[in-house]
């Protein structure tokens, strides 16, 4: 990746990390455990921004770091170039480990909400999580497809919230075509 590429999402990823807040009446859940958490998550839904805008096959890897903080990476393909995109940054809890609220920074410290608002406490296979406001919301699960029944239920859970669920993007994971 070239220097420009890299300043270029350093440049999105601070568009991101505005602010470490949550949307009124939005609650990160309870009983969240960053060990089960950690591994990777496929994008399956997403709400659109600039940092992600056309990307498919977008993943987000976690790693508990020896200092308690969570290693992020984050990648996408942007077919347009034919070329893979990452940023890596880092996520530390806002308040007690077990509520799913996070700050993840990306570049110079700034850093962006990261609430994880609904969870399958169960087996930790897809989560949703919303950003610092409205205008970001992410469905998450282990694999590149989720039930089409959790799927229906996250995005009415999200609707009750008043996200803008009818905004929400599917995430391809298809096979990567390039000419």
């Amino acid at each position: 990746m070239t220097l420009r590429s890299q300043l270029a999402l350093g440049l999105i990823a601070i568009l991101l990390t505005a602010c470490t807040g949550k949307p009124s009446g939005v609650e990160a859940v309870t009983g969240f455990d960053a060990e089960r958490y950690q591994g990777r998550w496929y994008e399956i839904f997403r709400l659109d921004h600039r940092f992600e805008r056309g990307l498919t096959h977008v993943t987000a890897d976690y790693r508990i770091q020896d200092d308690g903080r969570l290693e992020v990476i984050n990648r996408g393909f942007d077919p347009r170039k034919c070329e893979w995109r990452d940023v890596e940054g880092t996520a530390r809890f806002l308040d007690s480990p077990d509520t799913g609220s996070l700050a993840v920074s990306f570049f110079f410290g700034i850093s962006g909400g990261y609430h994880v608002i609904a969870l399958d406490h169960q087996d930790y296979g897809y989560a949703m999580v919303s950003g610092p406001t409205r205008g970001y919301l992410w469905i998450l699960a282990r694999e590149p497809e989720l039930d089409a029944a959790i799927v229906e239920r996250l995005i009415e859970q999200a609707a009750a919230l008043n996200f803008p669920t009818e905004e929400l993007i599917r995430v391809d994971h298809g096979e990567v075509d390039c000419p």
